[in-house]
């Protein structure tokens, strides 16, 4: 199954596995970071579990208001419902990723590409547009952390539906060569 995702920064997410075992569903990611960044801002899924191992270079980790630094080897999880945001503190960072269940996770890295391609997302890859940021929001399974969860729902979820009424994922999707 082995397929890459390259963004216009040098980042690439790869999906290594897909499917299910005796814990139930997941999907595997291994993520190559070329940079220090902040890769994720503070958030929560309801229902994810994630696990990160680092292969390569170090990272800081914030969940549930507890700091971790990790390096080569060491590993850290979340929980449904914790809050948590993560950054590589070096340039190519190898990160292994494995979200369980899987939900849209696939498609919010499919998504994400396809803006990034088109040049629709700003240096720090949020996308311009708000349609494609609440169709982003969505594919995430989750929520931004400090903002009630119904007010993003609101906003983001209304938003989202107005871009697949307005077909705006979908022409995105054929722009890319992609059908589903």
């Amino acid at each position: 199954m082995p397929d890459s995702l390259v963004f216009r920064d040098g980042r690439r997410v790869t999906f290594v596995a897909e499917g299910s075992d005796e814990e139930g569903p997941f999907l595997r990611i291994e993520h190559r970071l070329p940079r220090p960044a902040r890769q994720a801002g503070p958030h929560w899924h309801p229902l994810l579990i994630e696990r990160w191992t680092v292969r390569r270079g170090r990272l800081r980790f914030r969940i549930d208001g507890r700091e971790l630094v990790l390096g080569p080897g060491e590993s850290t999880s979340t929980g449904a419902r914790q809050v948590h945001e993560f950054s590589t503190l070096t340039a190519d960072v190898v990160l292994d990723h494995e979200i369980r269940p899987p939900l849209q996770h696939r498609r919010m890295f499919e998504l994400w590409h396809a803006l990034d391609t088109a040049g629709a997302t700003t240096r720090s890859g949020l996308p311009r547009n708000p349609l494609a940021l609440a169709l982003l929001w969505q594919a995430q399974d989750g929520y931004l952390a400090g903002v009630p969860a119904w007010l993003q729902r609101a906003i983001f979820g209304g938003l989202a539906r107005l871009a697949r009424a307005l077909r705006y994922e979908q022409r995105l999707d054929e722009r890319e060569g992609r059908v589903d």
